[in-house]
């Protein structure tokens, strides 16, 4: 009678494993839904946004699965900055929608919310668009890859440039929210570590116009250096006024924290020249840079050549796709498609060769750039020019000391 409970137990077993693989392989498809939340209308709208909807269409086009049998539809959303309507729209779009993949989200505030969403559904998030590092640190996801830049590599490649060049009294402009919050504490960090000091900061609501205040307070401040700790149309703003108050010809610097291509245009180049600051992406770095934002200008409807953010997005889609075409297909399961996503070195022609590092963090060159004098300018988007190179294992959070606790696994 043992040997014939033996038996039943062992062929239960067999039966409930065989219905587990095949279950797993009736889920295994090729189908696709990406989601692309941003903010479409408000101060990242430029930077993001629009365009970066256009930048994940391009990857689907270019990624060649299309023709391979995969259907891979695109959804998008506007986020409006606030973390409550980031959550839903996410919310919606995995029970209702069935998307696998959320892309982008500018703004730090939201995008955290919107990871512990992803990480609860079990879905895929590709961040391009928001800063904070926390993403791969304290707050880190199995289900997140961070691709374009964070608070760590700004403040580490141009906070660190600014002091040893002389820099090493700092006041902070500060957006309240989550990214000014991390990017203010992450340079504060690299200025006190570099032998500087921060003599003072202010805090603003997020998409304000009025900054005389808080720019009379740094200008009191006497500070060597005043870190703009903000981002879109905050840093046009503030960079703008700050022209106004004549603090850059009184003796003070500007510390633009994260300036992108579409904030220099606003600003213009008579008052951005000089200003220095990082970006991991530049249209005009290379052939394949070019070849590629001549494609993606050529659609958008300002002509504008791609941010490194929407440059991130199809980047990181890239990459997903061919971790999905390696596993064969969709498992709709968020976990395993980022560590196949891991699993595969990147390689792309915006972003060049790196890795993605178990906290999720993607490893790839940062630059340090300067804005250039009208007189050098020799195009409508000739911007930047080259100051110096990060290397990608240097630019951001070395895994040592990174708080992610998927690391201690």
């Amino acid at each position: 009678m043992r040997h014939t409970i033996s038996a039943l137990l062992l062929g239960t077993a067999m039966v409930f494993s065989a219905a587990s693989v095949a279950s797993a392989q009736d889920k295994m498809d090729k189908t696709v839904k990406i989601g692309a939340l941003s903010d479409q209308s408000g101060l990242y709208a430029d930077l993001a946004g629009p365009g970066s909807t256009l930048a994940a269409q391009m990857a689907i086009e270019d990624s060649g699965l299309k023709a391979k049998g995969w259907t891979i539809d695109l959804i998008s959303g506007d986020h409006q900055n606030k973390p409550d309507i980031g959550t839903t729209i996410a919310r919606q779009w995995f029970d209702v929608d069935k998307v696998d993949a959320i892309v982008d989200v500018p703004n730090s505030g939201v995008a955290l919310a919107v990871n512990n969403v992803v990480k609860e559904k079990n879905g895929v998030y590709i961040n391009s668009g928001a800063a904070t590092s926390d993403l791969t640190n304290a707050q880190c996801s199995p289900n997140t890859v961070h691709w374009t830049y964070d608070t760590y590599m700004l403040a580490h490649a141009t906070g660190q440039a600014l002091v040893k060049a002389g820099g090493d009294t700092w006041f902070f402009l500060t957006a309240d929210y989550a990214f000014g919050a991390a990017l203010e504490r992450d340079t504060t960090a690299v200025v006190t570590a570099n032998g500087g000091k921060v003599v003072g900061g202010v805090k603003h609501p997020l998409n304000t116009a009025d900054f005389s205040s808080f720019l009379l307070q740094a200008q009191a401040s006497k500070a060597k250096i005043i870190g703009l700790a903000n981002a879109g149309g905050d840093t046009t703003n503030s960079i703008k006024q700050a022209a106004e108050f004549g603090i850059v010809k009184g003796g003070q610097k500007l510390a633009a924290l994260l300036l992108f291509l579409t904030d220099v245009k606003a600003i213009g180049l008579e008052t951005a020249q000089g200003l220095n600051f990082t970006e991991t992406f530049y249209w005009d770095m290379n052939d394949q840079t070019r070849a590629f934002s001549k494609r993606f200008s050529e659609r958008m409807k300002n002509s504008a050549p791609p941010t490194m953010v929407q440059a991130g997005v199809y980047a990181g889609l890239m990459h997903y796709f061919k971790a999905l075409e390696a596993l064969g297909g969709n498992p709709h399961d968020g976990v395993k498609v980022v560590e196949k996503m891991k699993s595969i070195p990147t390689d792309d022609p915006l972003f060049g060769k790196g890795e993605i590092q178990q906290n999720g963090r993607v490893t790839h060159n940062a630059y340090l750039f300067e804005v250039k004098k009208p007189s050098e300018s020799k195009g409508p988007w000739d911007f930047y020019k080259l100051v110096g190179t990060v290397p990608g294992d240097q630019a951001f959070t070395p895994l040592d000391k990174s708080t992610c606790p998927l690391l201690k696994k």
